[in-house]
Protein backbone atom coordinates (compact mmCIF):
# COMPACT_ATOMS: atom_id res chain seq x y z
CA UNK A 1 0.00 0.00 0.00
CA UNK A 2 1.43 3.40 -0.95
CA UNK A 3 1.56 6.41 1.33
CA UNK A 4 -1.04 8.31 -0.71
CA UNK A 5 -3.44 5.36 -0.68
CA UNK A 6 -3.28 5.07 3.08
CA UNK A 7 -4.53 8.59 3.78
CA UNK A 8 -8.28 8.52 3.01
CA UNK A 9 -8.81 5.18 4.79
CA UNK A 10 -7.27 6.46 8.00
CA UNK A 11 -8.82 9.89 7.75
CA UNK A 12 -12.26 8.30 7.67
CA UNK A 13 -11.54 6.13 10.69
CA UNK A 14 -12.41 7.26 14.19
CA UNK A 15 -9.57 5.27 15.75
CA UNK A 16 -6.21 6.89 16.19
CA UNK A 17 -3.64 5.95 13.61
CA UNK A 18 -0.65 4.14 15.08
CA UNK A 19 2.94 5.03 14.23
CA UNK A 20 5.84 3.09 15.72
CA UNK A 21 9.27 4.70 15.69
CA UNK A 22 12.19 2.28 15.96
CA UNK A 23 15.33 3.88 17.41
CA UNK A 24 15.64 6.83 19.77
CA UNK A 25 18.67 8.62 18.33
CA UNK A 26 18.40 12.02 16.67
CA UNK A 27 16.32 10.80 13.73
CA UNK A 28 13.93 8.67 15.78
CA UNK A 29 13.44 11.13 18.64
CA UNK A 30 12.83 14.00 16.20
CA UNK A 31 10.33 11.98 14.16
CA UNK A 32 8.40 10.98 17.29
CA UNK A 33 8.36 14.52 18.68
CA UNK A 34 7.22 16.15 15.43
CA UNK A 35 4.56 13.52 14.79
CA UNK A 36 3.22 14.17 18.28
CA UNK A 37 3.29 17.92 17.73
CA UNK A 38 1.70 17.82 14.27
CA UNK A 39 -1.34 15.62 14.86
CA UNK A 40 -3.29 14.63 17.97
CA UNK A 41 -4.99 11.90 15.96
CA UNK A 42 -1.81 9.80 15.88
CA UNK A 43 -0.73 7.44 18.65
CA UNK A 44 3.07 7.34 18.72
CA UNK A 45 5.26 4.66 20.24
CA UNK A 46 9.03 5.10 20.41
CA UNK A 47 11.03 1.90 20.90
CA UNK A 48 14.60 2.38 22.12
CA UNK A 49 16.59 -0.13 24.21
CA UNK A 50 18.68 2.47 26.07
CA UNK A 51 17.32 4.83 28.74
CA UNK A 52 19.61 7.65 27.56
CA UNK A 53 21.23 8.81 24.36
CA UNK A 54 24.74 10.24 24.22
CA UNK A 55 25.49 12.41 21.21
CA UNK A 56 28.46 11.39 19.11
CA UNK A 57 28.62 14.94 17.80
CA UNK A 58 30.57 17.10 20.29
CA UNK A 59 32.06 13.93 21.85
CA UNK A 60 35.47 14.94 20.48
CA UNK A 61 35.28 17.85 22.92
CA UNK A 62 34.95 15.29 25.70
CA UNK A 63 38.03 13.43 24.44
CA UNK A 64 39.93 16.73 24.65
CA UNK A 65 38.74 17.34 28.21
CA UNK A 66 36.59 20.31 27.19
CA UNK A 67 33.19 18.98 28.33
CA UNK A 68 31.71 16.15 30.36
CA UNK A 69 30.01 13.10 28.89
CA UNK A 70 27.02 13.86 31.12
CA UNK A 71 26.49 17.15 29.26
CA UNK A 72 26.14 15.13 26.03
CA UNK A 73 23.71 12.56 27.48
CA UNK A 74 19.95 13.02 27.14
CA UNK A 75 16.81 11.15 28.14
CA UNK A 76 13.25 10.61 26.92
CA UNK A 77 11.26 11.84 29.91
CA UNK A 78 10.11 15.07 28.26
CA UNK A 79 9.04 13.27 25.08
CA UNK A 80 6.88 10.97 27.18
CA UNK A 81 5.44 13.49 29.63
CA UNK A 82 5.04 16.63 27.55
CA UNK A 83 4.38 15.12 24.12
CA UNK A 84 2.45 12.02 25.15
CA UNK A 85 4.78 9.60 23.35
CA UNK A 86 4.69 6.00 24.57
CA UNK A 87 8.39 5.31 25.17
CA UNK A 88 9.28 1.61 25.44
CA UNK A 89 12.81 0.62 26.40
CA UNK A 90 13.15 -2.60 24.46
CA UNK A 91 14.63 -3.87 21.20
CA UNK A 92 12.71 -4.69 18.05
CA UNK A 93 12.99 -8.28 16.83
CA UNK A 94 11.27 -7.80 13.47
CA UNK A 95 8.67 -5.89 11.50
CA UNK A 96 5.90 -7.93 9.87
CA UNK A 97 4.66 -5.86 6.90
CA UNK A 98 1.80 -8.29 6.21
CA UNK A 99 0.36 -8.38 9.73
CA UNK A 100 1.52 -4.76 10.16
CA UNK A 101 3.08 -5.40 13.55
CA UNK A 102 6.39 -4.55 15.21
CA UNK A 103 7.59 -7.45 17.34
CA UNK A 104 9.53 -6.62 20.49
CA UNK A 105 12.29 -8.89 21.77
CA UNK A 106 10.43 -9.15 25.08
CA UNK A 107 7.46 -10.72 23.26
CA UNK A 108 4.64 -8.20 22.62
CA UNK A 109 3.69 -7.12 19.11
CA UNK A 110 2.76 -3.53 18.37
CA UNK A 111 0.21 -2.92 15.59
CA UNK A 112 1.02 -0.06 13.23
CA UNK A 113 -0.23 1.97 10.31
CA UNK A 114 3.24 3.38 9.66
CA UNK A 115 6.73 2.56 10.93
CA UNK A 116 9.66 4.99 11.07
CA UNK A 117 13.04 3.29 11.35
CA UNK A 118 16.08 5.23 12.58
CA UNK A 119 18.71 2.54 13.20
CA UNK A 120 21.86 4.59 12.69
CA UNK A 121 24.99 2.82 11.50
CA UNK A 122 26.56 -0.61 11.81
CA UNK A 123 30.21 -1.49 11.32
CA UNK A 124 31.46 -3.69 8.50
CA UNK A 125 34.06 -5.59 10.49
CA UNK A 126 34.52 -8.08 7.63
CA UNK A 127 36.22 -5.32 5.62
CA UNK A 128 39.04 -4.85 8.16
CA UNK A 129 41.21 -7.91 8.83
CA UNK A 130 42.02 -8.48 12.49
CA UNK A 131 39.38 -6.09 13.82
CA UNK A 132 36.01 -7.24 15.14
CA UNK A 133 33.52 -6.31 17.83
CA UNK A 134 35.60 -7.96 20.56
CA UNK A 135 38.62 -5.94 19.45
CA UNK A 136 36.77 -2.70 20.19
CA UNK A 137 37.30 -3.36 23.91
CA UNK A 138 41.05 -2.97 23.33
CA UNK A 139 41.18 -0.64 20.33
CA UNK A 140 37.98 1.42 20.47
CA UNK A 141 36.20 2.98 17.53
CA UNK A 142 34.33 5.48 19.74
CA UNK A 143 31.97 6.08 16.81
CA UNK A 144 28.94 5.37 18.97
CA UNK A 145 29.21 7.65 21.98
CA UNK A 146 29.16 6.30 25.53
CA UNK A 147 31.36 3.49 26.91
CA UNK A 148 33.55 3.48 23.79
CA UNK A 149 34.22 7.20 24.16
CA UNK A 150 35.06 6.77 27.83
CA UNK A 151 37.45 3.92 27.01
CA UNK A 152 39.31 6.01 24.46
CA UNK A 153 39.52 8.93 26.88
CA UNK A 154 40.98 6.70 29.62
CA UNK A 155 43.57 5.36 27.19
CA UNK A 156 44.60 8.87 26.18
CA UNK A 157 44.91 9.91 29.83
CA UNK A 158 47.10 6.93 30.72
CA UNK A 159 49.30 7.21 27.62
CA UNK A 160 52.89 8.23 28.33
CA UNK A 161 54.10 11.53 26.92
CA UNK A 162 55.94 10.88 23.69
CA UNK A 163 53.60 8.11 22.52
CA UNK A 164 51.92 7.92 19.12
CA UNK A 165 48.14 8.04 18.75
CA UNK A 166 47.17 6.22 15.54
CA UNK A 167 43.77 6.99 14.05
CA UNK A 168 42.44 4.84 11.19
CA UNK A 169 39.95 6.87 9.14
CA UNK A 170 37.28 4.94 7.18
CA UNK A 171 36.32 4.96 3.50
CA UNK A 172 33.30 6.95 2.30
CA UNK A 173 30.46 7.06 3.12
CA UNK A 174 30.51 7.25 6.91
CA UNK A 175 28.88 9.13 9.76
CA UNK A 176 29.91 12.80 9.96
CA UNK A 177 32.61 13.30 7.27
CA UNK A 178 34.70 15.91 9.20
CA UNK A 179 34.64 14.06 12.53
CA UNK A 180 37.82 11.89 12.32
CA UNK A 181 39.86 14.98 11.52
CA UNK A 182 38.14 17.04 14.19
CA UNK A 183 39.04 14.21 16.59
CA UNK A 184 42.69 14.44 15.56
CA UNK A 185 42.60 18.22 16.03
CA UNK A 186 41.12 18.13 19.52
CA UNK A 187 43.31 15.28 20.73
CA UNK A 188 46.28 17.31 19.46
CA UNK A 189 44.99 20.18 21.61
CA UNK A 190 44.88 17.82 24.61
CA UNK A 191 48.41 16.58 23.88
CA UNK A 192 49.67 20.13 23.53
CA UNK A 193 48.46 20.88 27.06
CA UNK A 194 49.42 17.65 28.84
CA UNK A 195 51.59 15.43 26.60
CA UNK A 196 53.53 17.85 24.38
CA UNK A 197 55.97 15.25 23.05
CA UNK A 198 53.21 13.00 21.73
CA UNK A 199 52.07 13.00 18.14
CA UNK A 200 49.17 11.84 15.99
CA UNK A 201 49.25 9.69 12.88
CA UNK A 202 46.17 9.44 10.65
CA UNK A 203 46.12 6.40 8.37
CA UNK A 204 43.37 7.08 5.87
CA UNK A 205 41.42 4.72 3.65
CA UNK A 206 40.93 7.69 1.29
CA UNK A 207 43.15 10.02 -0.73
CA UNK A 208 41.34 13.18 0.36
CA UNK A 209 38.81 14.18 3.01
CA UNK A 210 36.05 16.64 3.81
CA UNK A 211 37.19 20.24 4.47
CA UNK A 212 40.80 19.17 4.00
CA UNK A 213 42.08 22.71 3.38
CA UNK A 214 40.58 23.95 6.64
CA UNK A 215 42.12 21.13 8.67
CA UNK A 216 45.57 21.35 7.10
CA UNK A 217 45.61 25.08 7.74
CA UNK A 218 44.57 24.59 11.39
CA UNK A 219 47.14 21.85 11.95
CA UNK A 220 49.88 24.13 10.71
CA UNK A 221 48.70 27.04 12.85
CA UNK A 222 47.89 25.20 16.08
CA UNK A 223 49.69 21.86 16.06
CA UNK A 224 52.75 22.19 13.85
CA UNK A 225 54.65 18.91 13.68
CA UNK A 226 52.10 17.02 15.82
CA UNK A 227 49.74 15.59 13.19
CA UNK A 228 50.74 13.52 10.17
CA UNK A 229 48.13 12.44 7.63
CA UNK A 230 48.93 9.56 5.28
CA UNK A 231 46.47 8.98 2.41
CA UNK A 232 45.74 5.54 0.96
CA UNK A 233 47.73 6.27 -2.19
CA UNK A 234 50.83 6.71 -0.01
CA UNK A 235 50.40 3.67 2.26
CA UNK A 236 48.64 1.32 -0.14
CA UNK A 237 45.68 1.11 2.22
CA UNK A 238 44.98 -0.55 5.56
CA UNK A 239 45.64 -4.30 5.47
CA UNK A 240 45.52 -5.69 9.03
CA UNK A 241 44.90 -4.57 12.60
CA UNK A 242 46.99 -6.40 15.23
CA UNK A 243 45.02 -5.91 18.43
CA UNK A 244 47.55 -7.59 20.72
CA UNK A 245 50.41 -5.44 19.44
CA UNK A 246 48.26 -2.33 18.96
CA UNK A 247 49.61 -1.94 15.46
CA UNK A 248 48.22 -1.18 12.03
CA UNK A 249 49.69 -2.81 8.95
CA UNK A 250 49.43 -1.08 5.59
CA UNK A 251 50.67 -2.30 2.22
CA UNK A 252 53.98 -0.53 2.82
CA UNK A 253 54.66 -0.50 6.56
CA UNK A 254 53.53 -1.47 10.06
CA UNK A 255 52.72 1.36 12.49
CA UNK A 256 52.89 0.73 16.25
CA UNK A 257 50.57 2.78 18.46
CA UNK A 258 50.60 3.72 22.12
CA UNK A 259 46.86 4.30 21.66
CA UNK A 260 44.95 3.28 18.55
CA UNK A 261 41.52 4.39 17.36
CA UNK A 262 40.15 2.35 14.47
CA UNK A 263 37.00 3.67 12.79
CA UNK A 264 35.70 0.78 10.63
CA UNK A 265 33.86 1.00 7.30
CA UNK A 266 30.15 1.56 7.89
CA UNK A 267 26.73 0.54 6.62
CA UNK A 268 23.12 0.96 7.68
CA UNK A 269 22.17 -0.45 11.09
CA UNK A 270 21.73 -4.21 11.37
CA UNK A 271 17.96 -3.88 11.70
CA UNK A 272 17.76 -2.66 8.11
CA UNK A 273 19.88 -5.54 6.82
CA UNK A 274 17.66 -8.06 8.59
CA UNK A 275 14.36 -6.53 7.44
CA UNK A 276 14.99 -5.97 3.75
CA UNK A 277 15.47 -2.21 3.93
CA UNK A 278 19.09 -2.02 2.71
CA UNK A 279 20.23 -2.69 -0.85
CA UNK A 280 23.57 -4.05 -2.10
CA UNK A 281 25.28 -0.77 -1.21
CA UNK A 282 24.59 -1.49 2.46
CA UNK A 283 22.39 1.61 2.76
CA UNK A 284 18.63 2.23 2.55
CA UNK A 285 17.15 3.80 -0.59
CA UNK A 286 14.22 6.10 0.26
CA UNK A 287 11.64 8.30 -1.40
CA UNK A 288 13.17 11.82 -1.32
CA UNK A 289 9.89 13.45 -0.26
CA UNK A 290 8.42 11.05 2.33
CA UNK A 291 11.49 8.95 3.25
CA UNK A 292 9.39 5.85 2.70
CA UNK A 293 11.57 2.86 1.88
CA UNK A 294 11.86 2.06 -1.82
CA UNK A 295 12.17 -1.61 -0.86
CA UNK A 296 9.51 -2.01 1.85
CA UNK A 297 6.31 0.08 1.44
CA UNK A 298 4.82 1.37 4.67
CA UNK A 299 8.21 1.61 6.39
CA UNK A 300 10.12 4.90 6.46
CA UNK A 301 13.85 5.24 7.11
CA UNK A 302 15.56 8.41 8.36
CA UNK A 303 19.04 9.39 9.46
CA UNK A 304 22.47 7.88 8.89
CA UNK A 305 21.09 4.63 7.45
CA UNK A 306 19.60 6.30 4.37
CA UNK A 307 20.96 6.55 0.88
CA UNK A 308 19.73 10.09 0.27
CA UNK A 309 21.52 11.65 -2.66
CA UNK A 310 23.76 14.57 -1.73
CA UNK A 311 22.81 14.55 1.95
CA UNK A 312 25.71 13.56 4.24
CA UNK A 313 25.32 11.37 7.31
CA UNK A 314 25.08 13.94 10.10
CA UNK A 315 22.90 14.65 13.12
CA UNK A 316 21.34 17.73 11.55
CA UNK A 317 20.51 15.77 8.39
CA UNK A 318 18.84 13.08 10.51
CA UNK A 319 16.81 15.80 12.25
CA UNK A 320 15.84 17.42 8.94
CA UNK A 321 14.85 14.12 7.32
CA UNK A 322 12.84 13.12 10.40
CA UNK A 323 10.82 16.34 10.29
CA UNK A 324 10.09 15.89 6.59
CA UNK A 325 9.07 12.28 7.21
CA UNK A 326 6.82 13.22 10.16
CA UNK A 327 5.05 15.92 8.15
CA UNK A 328 4.60 13.55 5.18
CA UNK A 329 3.04 10.86 7.39
CA UNK A 330 0.76 13.38 9.13
CA UNK A 331 -0.34 14.78 5.75
CA UNK A 332 -1.10 11.31 4.40
CA UNK A 333 -3.03 10.25 7.49
CA UNK A 334 -5.10 13.41 7.20
CA UNK A 335 -5.67 12.83 3.48
CA UNK A 336 -3.74 15.98 2.55
CA UNK A 337 -1.55 16.49 -0.49
CA UNK A 338 2.15 15.78 -0.10
CA UNK A 339 4.33 18.87 -0.03
CA UNK A 340 7.99 18.57 -1.11
CA UNK A 341 10.15 19.15 1.96
CA UNK A 342 12.81 21.73 2.64
CA UNK A 343 15.90 19.88 3.80
CA UNK A 344 18.99 21.27 5.51
CA UNK A 345 22.31 20.47 7.08
CA UNK A 346 24.23 22.64 9.52
CA UNK A 347 27.52 21.39 10.91
CA UNK A 348 30.00 22.89 13.39
CA UNK A 349 33.51 21.47 13.53
CA UNK A 350 36.08 22.34 16.19
CA UNK A 351 39.71 22.78 15.21
CA UNK A 352 40.52 23.93 18.75
CA UNK A 353 38.53 25.18 21.75
CA UNK A 354 38.27 28.70 20.28
CA UNK A 355 38.60 27.85 16.60
CA UNK A 356 35.55 26.37 14.88
CA UNK A 357 34.24 26.26 11.34
CA UNK A 358 30.77 25.63 10.00
CA UNK A 359 28.79 24.83 6.92
CA UNK A 360 25.14 25.34 6.02
CA UNK A 361 23.59 23.47 3.11
CA UNK A 362 20.07 23.36 1.70
CA UNK A 363 18.71 20.50 -0.41
CA UNK A 364 15.65 19.67 -2.45
CA UNK A 365 14.19 16.55 -4.07
CA UNK A 366 15.10 16.36 -7.76
CA UNK A 367 14.25 13.54 -10.15
CA UNK A 368 13.92 10.86 -7.50
CA UNK A 369 16.94 11.88 -5.45
CA UNK A 370 18.11 14.79 -3.27
CA UNK A 371 20.40 17.53 -4.59
CA UNK A 372 22.26 20.47 -3.05
CA UNK A 373 20.58 23.83 -3.70
CA UNK A 374 22.82 26.19 -1.76
CA UNK A 375 25.99 25.79 0.26
CA UNK A 376 27.96 27.95 2.72
CA UNK A 377 31.33 26.72 4.01
CA UNK A 378 33.85 28.48 6.25
CA UNK A 379 36.99 29.66 4.46
CA UNK A 380 40.68 29.31 5.32
CA UNK A 381 41.27 33.07 5.40
CA UNK A 382 38.70 33.84 8.11
CA UNK A 383 39.82 35.99 11.03
CA UNK A 384 40.49 34.67 14.53
CA UNK A 385 37.47 36.62 15.78
CA UNK A 386 35.22 34.95 13.21
CA UNK A 387 36.46 31.54 14.34
CA UNK A 388 35.96 32.48 18.02
CA UNK A 389 32.42 33.59 17.25
CA UNK A 390 31.72 30.34 15.39
CA UNK A 391 32.95 28.34 18.39
CA UNK A 392 30.54 30.26 20.64
CA UNK A 393 27.72 29.76 18.14
CA UNK A 394 28.42 26.02 18.19
CA UNK A 395 27.60 25.84 21.90
CA UNK A 396 24.33 27.71 21.38
CA UNK A 397 23.54 25.51 18.40
CA UNK A 398 24.03 22.36 20.48
CA UNK A 399 21.64 23.55 23.19
CA UNK A 400 18.99 24.56 20.65
CA UNK A 401 19.39 21.34 18.70
CA UNK A 402 18.91 19.15 21.78
CA UNK A 403 15.81 21.16 22.71
CA UNK A 404 14.43 20.66 19.20
CA UNK A 405 15.08 16.91 19.32
CA UNK A 406 14.36 15.88 22.93
CA UNK A 407 12.10 18.74 23.97
CA UNK A 408 14.20 20.32 26.72
CA UNK A 409 17.26 22.55 27.13
CA UNK A 410 20.62 20.76 27.20
CA UNK A 411 22.13 23.23 29.70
Amino acid sequence: MTLAALGPRLAASEAKAKVVVVGGGIGGATAAKYLAASARTIEITLVEPNPNYTTCFFSNLYLAGLCSLESLTHGYKTLAQRYGINVIHDSVAAVDPVARTVGLKSGPKLPYDRVVVAPGIAFNYDALAGYDEAATQVIPHAWNAGPQTQLLRRQLESMEDGGVFVLVAPPNPFRCPPAPYERASLIAYYFKQYKPHSRILILDAKDSFNAQDLFLDAWERHYRGMIEWLPAQFTGGIKTIDVKERSVKTASETFKAAVANVIPPQMAGQFTQQNGLADKSGWCPVDPITFESKLQPGIHVVGDATSAGDMPKSAFVANSQAKACAFAIAEALAGSERVPPRLFNTCYTHLGPDDAVSNAVSFKPVAGTIKIVDNFVSQVQESAETRHRTAREAQSWYAAFVRDTFGYAAF
